[in-house]
């Protein structure tokens, strides 16, 4: 399979082990390697293992992590999520950053999202994908 345009160090390890695996969005979204990184147009499809991309999309939508209780995997957090300011749910538990990234990077889970929509306005859309679908 094709590596995407813009990958590089480790992901590039990650992308020739479990790429075929994801789901076509993440087949073909823009890989996203560093903060610094953008979107190409409002819309795209954008996809990241990156801590440092994925807390910033975060940070700049005040958007925190938190898990579903009861969804545990053995040592790690179960479905994780972002929560929005003005959103609440009981079926949410807010997690520190360290155990988000840990449970993200143990699942082997990448981060499928957009800046914007495509009438430019921010968008909050993000999605967890995994090439580990069976184990789920």
């Amino acid at each position: 399979m094709k590596l995407p345009k813009n990958i590089a160090g480790d992901d590039v390890k990650f992308w020739e082990e479990h790429g075929v695996n994801l789901s076509n969005s993440s087949k073909y979204a823009k890989w996203l390697g560093s903060p610094s990184e953008h979107e190409d147009y409002p819309g795209q499809s954008l996809i990241t293992r990156n801590h440092e991309v994925i807390k910033a999309w975060a940070e700049e939508r005040k958007a925190t992590p938190v898990t579903v209780p009861g969804t545990e995997h053995g040592k790690n957090l179960g479905v994780l999520r972002f929560t929005f300011p003005g959103y609440k749910s009981k079926n949410m538990e807010p997690v520190k950053w360290e155990d988000f990234f840990s449970t993200f990077d143990n699942r082997k889970l990448v981060f499928l999202f957009q800046e914007h929509l495509k009438n430019g306005n921010q968008s909050n859309f993000f999605k967890f994908d995994t090439p580990l679908k069976e184990k789920e």
